[in-house]
C-alpha cells in the first residue's frame, strides 16, 4: 500500500506538467481524472494492477485445528455430566482436566528448570528444547481431548450414547460394515467425526452403486435394455433358480435312498435281515457276515454272559467260522450297545 501511495503522489505532482503538455484546454484536475478513469480503472489497469497486494506471506503450516495449530491448547467448554460421573472419571470441570491425563509425567520436563544469568548458550538451548518438548506434549494431550469430545467417547463410556441412538434411529448397519468401521478406527485421529461419517457413508454409497452397475451389466448381457423388462426377467430367473433348487433337493434325497439300499444290497435278501437293527445291518454289511450267522453268534455270546453272571460255569461254543477279528468286532459292538458288560468282553 505504501508503494502505491508513493506512485499516486508522483502522479499528483506531475499533473500540472501533463496539463501543460496537453494544452490550456484541460485543467490539471481534468487531466488527472482522465488518467485515473482510462488507465488505472480502465482495461489496462484491470490487467496490470492486481486486486490483492502481492508478496503477502501466509502461514499455511498451522491452520486452525491442524496438528500443530495453537488453537489445540485452547480449553474446551466443560462436559455436561453429573457430579457422580465427574467423580467416576476424575474430571475437574472448571479446569477441563482429569486427575490422570495423557502422559501424566509431562510436567517433569520443566518442573526443575530455572533461568540463571550465568547460563551459557548450550544450557539455554537445552532449556528451550525442554520447554518445546513440554509444549508438544500439551498439544498432544489437548488433541486427544478434542478427539474424545468430537467422537463423544465420554458419553459412550458412561452409556449415554445408547439413549441418543434410540432417539435418532438411522439405517441398520450390517455386520460387514461394523467390521469395516473397526478397521478404519485409526483414522479417527486424522478426521473429524463428521468427516469420518461422511467418508463411511460415501463408501456405503460406492458399494451400492457398484452392485447396481453389476446388475445393469448383467441385464445388458441378457439382452435387456429397458428397466420395464427387468421385472419380468427377475421373476423368470427366480422361477428357474427355484426349479434348480427343488431338483437338487430331490436328487440328493434320491441319492441318499439309493445309497442306503445299495449299502445293504448284499444281505437284504438273506434270511434274518428283518430282525436286525440299522446299526446291526451296518455291522453285518461291513463284516460281510450273513444275518443268520450274526444272530447265532449274538445269541451264544449273550447266553454265555448271563450264565457267568449267575455263577454257572459255561464253555464258549462259538462257531468255527468266527475268527478272532470277527469275534472282537462283535464283542465291542455288543458292549457299546449295552448287551453285555465290559468285564465280560
Amino acid at each position: 500500500m505504501a508503494e502505491l501511495g508513493k506512485k499516486y503522489c508522483v502522479y499528483c505532482l506531475a499533473e500540472e506538467d501533463m496539463a501543460a503538455h496537453v494544452g490550456a484546454s484541460r485543467t490539471p484536475q481534468e487531466v488527472m481524472e482522465h488518467y485515473v478513469s482510462m488507465y488505472i480503472h480502465g482495461n489496462l489497469g484491470k490487467a496490470c494492477i492486481p486486486d490483492t497486494i502481492p508478496n503477502r506471506v501466509t502461514d499455511h503450516t498451522c491452520p486452525s485445528g491442524g496438528p500443530l495449530s495453537p488453537s489445540l491448547t485452547t480449553p474446551l467448554p466443560p462436559l455436561d455430566i453429573s457430579v457422580a460421573e465427574q467423580q467416576q472419571l476424575g474430571y475437574m470441570p472448571l479446569r477441563d482436566d482429569y486427575e490422570i491425563e495423557y502422559d501424566q509425567d509431562a510436567e517433569t520436563l520443566i518442573s526443575g528448570l530455572s533461568v540463571n544469568y550465568d547460563d551459557d548458550d548450550v544450557e539455554i538451548e537445552l532449556k528451550r528444547a525442554h520447554v518445546d518438548m513440554y509444549v508438544r506434549k500439551l498439544k498432544e494431550r489437548q488433541r486427544r481431548k478434542n478427539i474424545a469430545r468430537d467422537y463423544n467417547l465420554v458419553p459412550a463410556f458412561l452409556g449415554k450414547d445408547k439413549k441418543d441412538k434410540e432417539k435418532t434411529p438411522k439405517r441398520k448397519i450390517t455386520k460387514e460394515e461394523k467390521e469395516l468401521r473397526l478397521k478404519l478406527r485409526p483414522l479417527y485421529q486424522f478426521m473429524s467425526c463428521k468427516e469420518f461419517e461422511d467418508f463411511f457413508e460415501n463408501m456405503h454409497k460406492e458399494r451400492v452403486l457398484r452392485a447396481k452397475i453389476r446388475e445393469l451389466q448383467r441385464y445388458r448381457r441378457n439382452g435387456i435394455t429397458k428397466m420395464e423388462e427387468s421385472a419380468e426377467y427377475e421373476a423368470a430367473r427366480h422361477k428357474r433358480e427355484k426349479r434348480k433348487e427343488n431338483k437338487s433337493i430331490a436328487s440328493s434325497k434320491r441319492g441318499k435312498e439309493d445309497g442306503k439300499e445299495g449299502e445293504f444290497a448284499a444281505i437284504e435278501n438273506l434270511p434274518g435281515f428283518e430282525l436286525l437293527s440299522d446299526r446291526e445291518k451296518v455291522l453285518c454289511s461291513s463284516l460281510n457276515l450273513s444275518p443268520a450267522r450274526y444272530v447265532t453268534v449274538k445269541t451264544i455270546i449273550i447266553k454265555d454272559h448271563l450264565q457267568k453272571r449267575q455263577g454257572i460255569p459255561s464253555k464258549s461254543r462259538l462257531p468255527s467260522y468266527l475268527d478272532k477279528v470277527l469275534k472282537k468286532r462283535i464283542l465291542n459292538f455288543l458292549t457299546e450297545s449295552g448287551w453285555i458288560s465290559r468285564d465280560a468282553s
